[in-house]
């Protein structure tokens, strides 16, 4: 698997991204200096922020300057530092810009409760009267959504004491998941000895010899299965943890406090649910033919990342795959290929591994820079679809920063997962289409098939798993070991269908999960997909005007709740219609892979 890795020096330059052009006007230490100011100003307006309309003006438009200002070098520190994590001189920017953030944000606690001291009527006066004010106008608005949520400065304190104490279940999970992790070793392909990890263990529970993926599985829930009275108490402390920010923060539940800073109804959470309950079927059928095609007597969980056809891929140089994801995306339309084509000209990617290099991929950037691409491109079909997903969320943020202020140009998370899914789906149809042989057409077929599994299917389950277990803990259910073993062991069966034997060791793939300390978050990846597969698939059968409202969905940023700038692409989530939408497409793409079977 692995490969001789470069020194950052032994990649050729144009595969590099231009990370000088973000402090080419402004030196980094006068954009650090500059920061300093504008925190100073702004301290000194305690007490007085509110005064007038003329006031809250010179505040807004201070604290966008020292935004913008501390964004640029923060994340031109941190992705300097990425290029090459052993650099001592990234290393010390990347602090000097973490403690400085710090420290602007504990000089500027005083700023949010003086806002919402303030009457919200007042602050519309404010607006009509000021027409400056406007274009702040929808922030505001967000900002004093939390004022009944927003207690004394007293409380405040007190809360903000707490939380020092609060994080050790996320601190103990991190830790027992990297720091300590030690999954043992097996016998892979070709019988020799390997250390299996965290980040190897895709590829070995995927093999195509069964017993290694068999092995990869075991030992994997054996580390784990090994630690489950521990992650379940510190998982019981992170439930426990949000029921405390909900009661003081006048919540009705945790659910409810984590929904409500994207303005999104729990109705949204449960009708996922309901939808995917109602379709388990569709996702037990895609079983049974996985069963039938890898020509088993029974399908354990271990089988069902294995590739269906022993086939390797072609490789594909980078330069083969930047034209296929140019043809792939021209359904956008021309505009969109001509500004995507920016990514390549100015250099907002850094193509390859090299040694010290961050692992994985992104999309980072400023209002006032490039929005860059990190990948660790290796030749692999892999590699094309991550160029293409990180390559979405860069013409997100191009589009939203050319079209919306400083203020309205950041999307929401719940949001931000679409543009990259888009980009992946209209990839996966072009691949599908131009295939060149029976392998290649199921490898496509299978790929979008495995892609709604994990992402809506699994995600889903992840998120009722969520659900309850806090229903557990409001019903003062005790959350031991086996009430989490037991709830997710039974939702596993539920969800894969009895074709699918739910062996013993899956009953812990709880305790592995680190999104479940961010609590609620992991529904946005089954309700992004839905949305990216219905927002494709208009645009690939021609939907008039589909490409054109999925153009301005682009260009919204953060100018609204993100239900409704959905809406603008011509998705509503409040309706079980997109997730409908997604679910008839992964139906007839299971029909097409039966067929090729047939």
């Amino acid at each position: 698997m692995e490969k001789t890795v470069k020194t950052r020096a032994e990649i050729e330059e144009k595969y590099k991204w231009n990370l000088r052009k973000m402090v080419e006007e402004k030196s980094f230490d006068e954009l650090y200096q500059g920061v300093i100011e504008k925190k100073d100003k702004i301290q000194s307006m305690q007490g007085h922020i509110m005064d007038s309309g003329t006031s809250l003006l010179t505040y807004l438009k201070m604290s966008d300057e020292l935004d913008r200002a501390l964004e640029q070098i923060y994340v031109y520190a941190h992705m300097l530092c990425d290029e090459d994590t052993a650099n001592t001189e990234a290393q010390q920017l990347k602090m000097k810009t973490e403690k400085l953030n710090d420290d602007v944000n504990e000089a500027l606690s005083f700023v949010r409760p003086e806002i919402l001291n303030c009457s919200y009527d007042k602050v519309l006066e404010y607006i009509k009267t000021n027409k400056e004010l406007e274009e702040y106008s929808f922030a505001l608005e967000a900002i004093f959504r939390y004022q009944k949520h927003t207690l004394g400065k007293k409380e405040e304190e007190i809360v903000a004491a707490a939380s020092n104490a609060f994080g050790t279940g996320d601190d103990v999970f991190y830790n027992l998941d990297n720091a300590d992790i030690y999954l043992g070793t097996i016998q892979d392909e070709n019988g020799e000895e390997v250390e299996l990890t965290n980040s190897n263990y895709g590829y070995y529970v995927g093999s195509n010899d069964r017993k290694v993926r068999e092995n990869a599985f075991k030992a994997m829930y054996k580390y784990f299965g090994n630690l489950k009275n521990t992650i379940a108490a510190s998982l019981k402390g992170q439930i426990k943890e949000n029921f405390f920010y909900s009661k003081v923060r006048n919540y009705n539940s945790p659910l409810e406090m984590s929904l409500f800073h994207d303005n999104i109804d729990i109705s949204v959470y449960y009708n996922l649910i309901d939808t995917i309950h109602n379709h388990l079927n569709s996702m037990y059928d895609y079983m049974k033919l996985r069963k039938q095609i890898l020509g088993l007597d029974e399908i354990h969980m271990y089988d069902v990342y294995a590739d269906l056809i022993q086939e390797k891929p072609k490789e594909i140089p980078f330069e083969e795959g930047k034209e296929i994801v140019l043809k792939a995306l021209k359904p956008l339309g021309p505009e969109y290929i001509k500004d995507l084509e920016k990514a390549f000209i100015e250099k907002w990617i850094d193509v390859y591994p090299n040694r010290g290099k961050k692992s994985g991929a992104y999309s980072w950037g400023t209002y006032d820079s490039y929005p860059y691409l990190s990948l660790n491109y290796d030749n692999r079909i892999d590699s094309v679809s991550t160029m293409a997903h990180e390559l979405g969320h860069s013409m997100h943020s191009y589009y939203s920063n050319k079209h919306q202020n400083f203020v309205n140009h950041g999307y929401p998370i719940f949001l931000a997962e679409i543009a990259s899914t888009v980009n992946e789906v209209l990839l996966n149809d072009y691949l599908y289409k131009n295939a060149k042989s029976k392998e290649e057409k199921i490898l496509y077929l299978t790929e979008f098939l495995d892609k709604v599994r994990t992402t809506i299917y699994r995600q889903t389950m992840f998120a009722e798993f969520e659900m309850l277990m806090h229903e557990k803990e409001a019903n003062g259910v005790p959350l031991t070991e086996q009430e989490f073993s037991n709830t997710y062991y039974e939702l596993n069966k539920l969800y894969y269908g009895s074709d699918v034997i739910s062996d013993n060791e899956i009953r812990y793939e709880w305790a592995r999960i680190p999104h479940f300390y961010d609590s609620f978050y992991v529904y946005k990846y089954a309700t992004g997909l839905s949305s990216a597969i219905a927002i494709a698939y208009d645009i690939i059968n021609g939907v008039e005007g589909a490409k054109e409202k999925y153009l301005e969905f682009l260009s919204s940023g953060g100018s609204d709740y993100p239900l409704e700038i959905l809406k603008r692409a011509g998705v509503d989530m409040t309706t079980n219609e997109p997730i409908e939408k997604a679910i008839t497409v992964f139906e007839h793409k299971l029909q097409e892979l039966k067929s090729l079977y047939e």
